[in-house]
């Protein structure tokens, strides 16, 4: 009898779960984690903040469904890892023998580091139990200040001016996620977001972060000025939750670097989800991805390999569809711009595919809020940003993903006031009818 253990509770850890038991329903299959929530939807936390989910929707399994993977659980952190003698050790003192170790730990919120960071009233969103606390605070919270360029600092800025809370969104750039976004994209966000009565801070930074009788009083800008608020939360980033690995000596950078069966350094020991650093044939590097759709197919991919055939994961293009500012906005690809000073991390919601910037020509098209941006290389399309209008959404993600060679319609697309979104529907419907 094999036995499996697998460390954490999200998407990654239970999508190994799923592919280790329909390869082998007699193993014996144990799960750790700390987190008193389980496993729930992290993406879905933003619209939870906003109020248009409640708690109970965040969570995608029902008993039923744990009770068909016939795991053991232990409500419990792991400390240490043995790869001599196979073994993992908890913080109760329990050890756990594996023949097949999964490392899923995720990544945690980039601490912020100002004087003040430590009062009460000082918020990140790195588990559900953020985010409760958050909107407890918000109640009796009259106004907030937030900080970060990224999609979760967003989230949280739009999940507290929902719920009523105004806020003062800081930023240290000179507009919203710069890495992503063009300055164009960046304005369309940036305006929406002072219709939801949002203020916001360009090139600002906080110096120290004010109190009053131990609880957030506001904060002075490094320019001098102050602002009151009753509250404060930031999202500067995540970092890969990597001690468990660097302790035995598994080869790590940022994260745990892993090969195409999400093998570490050690072959019986694997890695997914936020906490690993996966090779890119694509860039020729290893990338960190804290997108869910990631995390899910590489969780597969490691049960597979742990439990059944060999089985290679080949990191897609980036595709994030998101809300920004209650715009949907699709991301494909390499869009990026360079690497945006908000950001001391990985963001969440964020992949390092978008950072890649290649030497191409941006043909854009569009104005307001449907906008569409590519990124058009000599021969295929290399990214794309797409804001408001979805349907070519698809099209788009299969012509990068597939790199489908685009030379008959280049010359069109990078004409001046070309109509792209017509050129790409007519060439994806000529290329969808030559493949049937």
């Amino acid at each position: 009898m094999t036995h499996y253990v697998l460390l954490g509770t999200g998407v990654a850890a239970i999508t190994a779960a799923e592919a280790i038991r329909a390869h082998d329903s007699g193993g014996e299959l144990t799960l750790v984690g700390d987190d008193p929530f389980g496993y729930y939807s992290r993406p879905g936390l933003a619209y939870y903040l906003i109020g248009e989910l409640g708690e109970e929707m965040l969570y995608p399994y029902r008993k039923e469904d744990f009770l068909k993977l016939k795991m053991r659980f232990y409500r419990a952190c792991a400390t240490r890892i043995f790869p001599a003698e196979k073994q993992v050790e908890l913080d109760n003192g329990t050890r756990l023998p594996y023949d097949k170790l999964l490392i899923a730990t995720g990544a945690q919120a980039v601490p912020l580091n100002i004087p003040g960071s430590d009062l009460k009233g000082v918020y990140k969103l790195d588990h559900l139990a953020d985010a409760r606390a958050l909107l407890a605070d918000a109640k009796h919270g009259r106004t907030a200040l937030v900080i970060g360029g990224g999609i979760t600092a967003l989230e949280l800025a739009e999940g507290l001016a929902a719920r009523g809370v105004r806020v003062h969104y800081i930023l240290r750039g000179e507009r919203y996620w710069p890495a992503v976004l063009d300055e164009l994209e960046s304005g369309v966000i940036e305006s929406l977001l002072a219709q939801e009565g949002i203020s916001l801070y360009h090139k600002c930074e906080i110096a120290e972060i004010l109190e009053k009788n131990g609880k957030v009083n506001g904060a002075r800008l490094v320019d001098g000025r102050t602002l009151k608020a009753d509250l404060l939360a930031y999202a500067i980033g995540i970092a890969p939750r990597i001690e468990l690995a660097r302790e035995p000596g598994l080869t790590c950078e940022r994260g745990i670097l892993v090969n195409e069966f999400m093998q570490t350094s050690q072959p019986d020991i694997y890695a997914a989800g936020d906490v690993a650093q996966v090779f890119d044939p694509a860039s020729g590097k290893y990338l960190l991805d804290s997108l869910w759709n990631p995390a899910r197919e590489q969780g597969r991919t490691a049960g597979l390999n742990m439990a059944g055939p060999a089985t290679a994961y080949i990191k897609p293009a980036a595709f994030n569809v998101t809300r920004l500012a209650g715009l949907t906005t699709t991301i494909i690809g390499a869009v990026g711009s360079g690497q945006d000073p908000d950001l001391l991390g990985i963001a969440r919601g964020d992949s390092e595919t978008w950072r890649q910037v290649p030497d191409v020509i941006v043909a854009q098209g569009g104005f307001e809020v449907n906008r569409l941006r590519l990124m058009v290389g000599e021969k295929h399309i290399l990214g794309a940003v797409i804001m408001g209008d979805q349907k070519l959404s698809r099209a788009l993600q299969n012509l990068v993903t597939q790199k489908i060679d685009i030379t008959s319609i280049r010359a069109q697309l990078l004409a001046p006031h070309a109509p792209i979104a017509d050129i790409l529907a007519q060439f994806w419907s000529i290329t969808q009818s030559l493949n049937h």
